[in-house]
């Protein structure tokens, strides 16, 4: 894995570009057979989910056998850390590559501390209320309304959110009241719509619980390396095409005329930079044996939860 700092034309870091290479199929994947998908964890199915006819959400099922791909951490590393997204989208960067059972898989993934969710909070909603609004209902389970939040974007839990006064949670809202706790890992998987929670349900209840804004490290891909290179050279060409009209412009109607370079240089700097942040749909691979090995898997783990087949 290559990993490579992405920031700001003003220097602010934004995430680490991530160039995998080698890793085919991923461990934890999303499998598709027309409009049903299944994410599976290695052979564990963790969510079964339905596109429904109208194309206005999707019905889902979560199953009890998702396994987080960190490690626990431990609250002295939190102290160290405090704070520094830098830091520690290196270290889940790492949690990531190493963990066999990831999202992770050839190409190349943005892990970057912004996102659209922090963007929509109104100053007079409280933290608390906002993002306990984004986090879907249901257990097992739910729907996901693509009409909410202007497109959803919301938080789905893949195990079911602890509650307040849960011991973890209880550990980490001293943390979140100390300003060291450890960011929330989310992967954006677009055939949801919809950020899955990796790691970090009782810090993400322990943010909410002290109404604070929750530390989010984001994951999703972006453009892949032949496509990064034919759209750089796109975006240089346009540049280079710009200089050369506002020259002709100038030498025409007189320095009245703007500057080529000021005028087409932020354009390219703002192209250059949606290469490397830009979120591409999420890669699907067929389900082997189809529509009926969904329907069998539907029917398995309801059965195992002892709730009526999913559909």
């Amino acid at each position: 894995m290559q990993r490579t700092d992405v920031t700001r034309p003003d220097g602010t870091w934004v995430g680490l570009s991530l160039d995998i290479q080698e890793r085919h199929q991923p461990g934890l994947c999303v499998f598709s057979t027309g409009p049903q998908l299944l994410i599976s964890q290695l052979s564990r199915p963790v969510l079964l989910a339905v596109v429904d006819e109208q194309f206005q959400g999707v019905d889902f099922w979560r199953t009890e056998e998702y396994r987080s791909v960190v490690p626990p951490l431990r609250a002295d590393l939190g102290r160290t850390v405090a704070g520094d997204h830098e830091r520690w989208a290196h270290r889940f960067a790492q949690y990531l590559i190493d963990s066999p059972d990831s999202p992770l898989h050839e190409g190349r993934w943005l892990l970057s501390c912004e996102g659209p969710l922090h963007r929509w909070r109104h100053a007079d909603t409280s933290h608390a209320e906002y993002w306990s609004s984004m986090l879907v209902e249901g257990h097992p389970n739910g729907y996901i309304d693509w009409f909410v939040h202007s497109g959803s974007w919301e938080v789905l839990a893949l195990r079911p959110m602890p509650a307040a006064d849960d011991s973890r949670v209880k550990a980490y809202r001293k943390q979140a009241r100390d300003g060291t706790l450890p960011p929330v890992l989310l992967w954006w998987v677009s055939g949801l719509d919809c950020h899955l929670i990796l790691d970090g349900h009782a810090r993400l209840a322990a943010a909410i619980a002290e109404s604070i804004e929750p530390p989010l490290l984001h994951l999703h891909r972006t453009v892949s390396r032949d496509d990064l290179a034919m759209r750089t050279d796109e975006a240089v060409d346009f540049y280079e095409n710009e200089l050369a009209r506002f020259a002709e412009l100038r030498a025409v109607h007189g320095p009245t005329v703007p500057d080529g370079a000021a005028t087409a240089g932020p354009q390219l700097v703002r192209l250059l930079h949606d290469l490397n942040t830009a979120e591409q749909p999420t890669w699907a691979w067929p389900l082997p044996g189809g529509e009926d090995q969904w329907h069998r898997t539907a029917r398995e783990v309801t059965a195992d939860q002892g709730w009526p087949p999913f559909t």
